[in-house]
């Protein structure tokens, strides 16, 4: 198999030299055979590590009874998902669809819905952050905070406007805006791991309430365990009224979903939004099968272990190498900011270590671990790391 992109592929992604053809649980193998530590969780998507047990066996059941049924009909496994979702959140409905930047469509045109239908606004006005991202469909690239991502799609979207993250002026602007609802990741993923600040999200909650705005969260990237918690937004004691989700929730199949406070899901009547294959049998049953394992007693707390375990390892190593500016992020979402271009430590990670991180800007490598990693592969990561920086 060659390791060059075939000419029938759109060239969208820059990959790396690599063909992934296996894996298991924290490791990926090649069409060569080499085996490599994949601290990159498909970015974010298999928390469970690669082909979970109890998922696999789930799907396999599942894929000689039903593979797809219309949702002009009732769907068992997808009301049994929806149900534990707004079991285990601050929510009460849930939508369903195939991905995260289909599931932040969903949330933004509940948004705009709300704003017509409630609030008797002609123009409702979303605001989003600088340095985020939110998906690459037209709605979703328009939401994104970052220039890079926009440039060549013009016209936008029209009714977004765009604050600084974390900052204390941003919530005297979002006062004197007057939007129908804020968007936000609670730590910035692909913005450079950037995690908001307890007492500034607490404000703009506490604004959002007083103004009768919309909070929506957007853990496509935090959500289903990756920071010690189901959902990011547990550790910030608020409430979103809208919640998205995806990568994690599936273990690698394609899922997303958007979940909502009733009386914000009530003005999605039939007709105003839809999905051919979203809530599938399939996928719902992957959907059902990860979140009964990520809310087994014991699964998170030992994600919350490994991360604490990894952030000493990184710190002390950040200690010691003028090449590491800071360690940051939350649960098992890290970045390193590294003075040098981040593309290099993770080419040298791959190429002489056989382990598998990202970046998250020039500057920043991404470390995204199964949260199923044991101890021995944590210090094993640790090893190879440490190895990078010398």
């Amino acid at each position: 198999m060659s390791n060059q992109t075939s000419n029938a592929v759109m060239s969208t992604y820059g990959r790396f030299p690599i063909s992934i053809v296996e894996g298991k649980g924290s490791y990926v193998w090649d069409d060569k055979g080499t085996k490599y530590l994949d601290y990159v969780s498909g970015l974010a998507t298999c928390n469970l590590g690669h082909v979970p047990d109890a998922v696999e066996e789930a799907v396999q059941a599942q894929l000689s009874k039903l593979w797809h049924c219309t949702n002009l009909y009732h769907i068992p496994t997808q009301e049994q998902l929806a149900e534990k979702l707004a079991q285990h959140s601050c929510g009460d409905q849930v939508f369903f669809c195939n991905s995260g930047a289909e599931a932040n469509e969903a949330a933004i045109k509940i948004a705009k819905k709300y704003g017509h239908d409630v609030l008797k606004q002609d123009n409702p006005l979303i605001v989003t952050f600088q340095n985020s991202f939110h998906g690459r469909t037209m709605a979703t690239l328009t939401a994104t905070g970052q220039e890079k991502i926009q440039q060549g799609f013009a016209p936008l979207t029209p009714g977004f406007t765009y604050l600084s993250y974390n900052d204390n002026h941003a919530l005297s602007q979002l006062q004197e805006l007057s939007p129908v609802a804020v968007m936000l990741e609670l730590v910035q993923g692909e913005g450079g791991v950037i995690p908001v600040e307890k007492e500034w999200i607490q404000q703009l909650e506490a604004i959002c309430q007083e103004q009768g705005i919309l909070l929506m969260v957007d853990e496509i990237q935090t959500g289903m365990g990756r920071t010690g918690k189901l959902f990011a937004y547990e550790h910030y004691q608020i409430e979103p009224d809208v919640i998205t989700i995806a990568k994690g929730l599936g273990s690698g199949l394609p899922i997303g979903a958007m979940i909502a406070k009733e009386e914000v899901a009530k003005v999605f009547s039939p007709g105003t939004h839809g999905s051919t294959f979203g809530g599938n049998p399939v996928s719902t049953t992957a959907g059902l099968a990860t979140i009964d394992q990520l809310t087994t007693p014991g699964v998170l707390e030992h994600a919350q272990e490994m991360a604490d375990l990894i952030w000493q390892g990184l710190e002390q190593l950040a200690a010691e190498k003028e090449e590491i500016k800071s360690v940051r992020g939350k649960g098992l979402l890290i970045g390193l900011e590294v003075t040098g271009a981040a593309i290099d430590y993770v080419n040298k990670a791959r190429e002489e270590e056989q382990l598998l991180i990202v970046v998250a800007g020039p500057h920043i490598v991404r470390i995204l671990p199964p949260l199923t990693t044991t101890k021995a592969e944590a210090e094993q990561f640790l090893e190879k790391i440490n190895h990078i920086f010398q």
